[in-house]
């Protein structure tokens, strides 16, 4: 989404996923997955497979449909979330020459030609610069139009969702990541064991660092509450002063005043 939109997006959550397959060997049909990002807008992303002469409008249905479904009960208009639509084919889609497509929705003037703007008040209001801004945007991948030769980290992206491949120089924000889940899908059912057990193993080994840390930290800290305890007695403060400097309970202070030399 980053190489695509031109922006470093982060998700901030998924709201929808959905993949449907025959059987754990076949790639999916096709696969769907609601997000909202950290500007507060919806991006569906949509892989399909196989051929469907009416993906337009199930595109344009299911841009509908996110919009509705996030739209509460008696909230303004104004607070419909933009919607970014990526949809990647692996089929020929209408009639074009290339292998990227983006729409959008503008206002054009039929006798001046011009392009409908937001007023200033608008632009305050709603914190968009242009009409299109409020209007859903939509990105269609054709990945079997793509020629291999990836010419941006964009197209990089491309040949790896054609060929399922990264190559050495490619560079494309997250690639590298795709690549090593990729790696592990490929392997053997047992070597896809073997490894998990080995994360596993990291994950163990980990935490037990983790807990003798704890364990450390948590020693050092009463050792130090105890010496300051000692350095309050030797002061002259009394039990219970001494218990709320140095959080330790009432008993354990009054035995250590009784334990510490005379």
């Amino acid at each position: 989404m980053s190489e695509l939109l031109f922006d470093n997006i982060k998700i901030q959550r998924i709201l929808e996923s959905e993949g449907n397959q025959e059987n754990e060997d076949d790639k999916f049909n096709r696969v769907y997955i609601l997000t909202e990002n950290s500007k507060n807008e919806l991006i569906i992303i949509e892989i399909q497979n196989t051929y469907e002469i009416d993906y337009f409008h199930r595109i344009a249905y299911g841009v509908s449909k996110s919009i509705t479904e996030n739209l509460g009960l008696g909230q303004n208009y104004a607070e419909i979330k933009k919607v970014i639509s990526v949809n990647i084919v692996y089929f020929d889609l209408g009639q074009g020459q290339d292998y990227i497509y983006k729409g959008k929705t503008d206002f054009t003037g039929l006798h001046q030609k011009d392009t409908l703007a937001l007023s200033d008040k608008q632009k305050q209001t709603f914190l968009k610069d242009k009409v299109s801004d409020i209007f859903p945007e939509y990105y269609l991948i054709k990945v079997n139009q793509f020629k291999d030769n990836a010419k941006d980290t964009l197209d990089e992206w491309v040949y790896f969702l054609k060929n399922s491949e990264v190559k050495d120089s490619f560079k494309a924000k997250g690639l590298k990541e795709a690549g090593d889940v990729l790696d592990i899908m490929r392997l053997t059912a047992g070597d896809q064991y073997g490894y998990n057990r080995y994360l596993d193993s990291l994950h163990v080994k980990a935490s037990e660092i983790l807990t003798l840390q704890s364990e450390a930290e948590y020693r050092i800290k009463i050792n130090r509450d105890y010496e300051i305890a000692r350095n309050c007695i030797n002061e002259g403060l009394d039990d219970s002063t001494i218990s709320k400097i140095t959080k330790i309970p009432i008993q354990e202070v009054q035995k250590l005043r009784i334990e510490m030399p005379k």
